[in-house]
């Protein structure tokens, strides 16, 4: 049985939301237009996903393949930007506001049911197991290379484990957990939508799809390096990844080197949009003193 990306959106609101959830709610979540998700609702109704406004088991079964499996964090490297605060930390554990940056990723992961998490650690490993005292079904991967590659070696590292997960640069502080979601329709990034912008950005097409990865664009999608991958490309990364890493110079490259550049043709990824007060990429030291002014001393 097939779901269309709006029949989709529609039955997975009503799967995750604790309560029953109203025609105008879903027009709010979803965009649609108030008449499209009446006709959602009943097509939902004729083929028993839905039931009373609640979704049956025959409706959780049919969202199951897009059902996000784990979350994966690249959390290897040293941070030298944030210096002098990461001389004795690793970033990902930086407090912000008393929080670790990484708590805020984690927490909005097992809301949403997300509770198969691996953390590639590097630079200062053992400070990681502190992680464990409030999560303690998090797992390490060893990245032994993280001090002489990019992050694609934790890539590498983490590749028979992308299927139906998540990738988290785990630099990024979250302000809204909601984005970070139980299901997904198809492989995406999250980005923001900018009419200038010097960092990494995509270009899209009419549907979504990304068509092009550079550095600085006007009226573009920003980069926030929170990906998923579907099973089907997590499955094709695997093997890619490790390609990658043995080529010429790759062991310099960022793994998503990978779907959009080298391998292009073989990967359909799409556009998640998000806002900037959804979540902060902490680049520097400076930023973070603009964000924590406890640091600013």
């Amino acid at each position: 049985m097939f779901l269309s990306k709006s029949e989709f959106d529609v039955l997975s609101s009503i799967a995750v939301s604790k309560e029953k959830i109203s025609q105008s709610e879903l027009q709010k979540i979803t965009g649609y237009p108030l008449s499209t998700v009446d006709k959602i609702i009943n097509d939902l109704n004729e083929r028993k996903l839905i039931e009373n406004g609640t979704i049956t088991s025959l409706g959780l079964d049919l969202l199951e393949p897009y059902r996000v499996k784990r979350a994966v964090f690249f959390a290897a490297g040293f941070g030298v930007r944030m210096v002098p605060v990461t001389l004795n930390t690793p970033k990902p554990l930086v407090r912000v506001n008393g929080k670790r940056i990484i708590d805020t990723l984690i927490d909005a992961c097992l809301e949403a049911d997300i509770e198969e998490i691996y953390i590639v650690r590097g630079y200062l490993y053992e400070q990681f197991d502190q992680l464990l005292y409030k999560y303690p079904m998090i797992k390490f991967l060893e990245n032994p290379a993280y001090n002489e590659a990019n992050n694609i070696s934790s890539a590498v590292v983490a590749r028979h484990l992308l299927q139906n997960s998540y990738i988290f640069e785990a630099d990024l502080f979250l302000f809204n957990p909601k984005i970070i979601t139980k299901y997904h329709y198809q492989s995406d990034v999250l980005g923001i939508w900018k009419e200038q912008t010097d960092d990494w950005c995509f270009d899209v097409d009419e549907n979504g799809r990304i068509t092009v990865e550079k550095i600085g664009g006007l009226n573009t999608y920003q980069c926030v390096g929170i990906f998923y991958l579907n099973s089907a490309d997590g499955k094709k990364m695997a093997e890619h990844l490790k390609e990658a890493y043995l080529m010429p110079g790759g062991k310099e490259k960022f793994w998503d080197i990978v779907p959009f550049h080298i391998y292009k043709n073989e990967y359909n990824i799409f556009i998640r949009p998000c806002n900037d007060d959804d979540i902060v990429e902490i680049d520097s030291f400076d930023e973070l003193k603009q964000i924590d002014k406890a640091y600013d001393v």
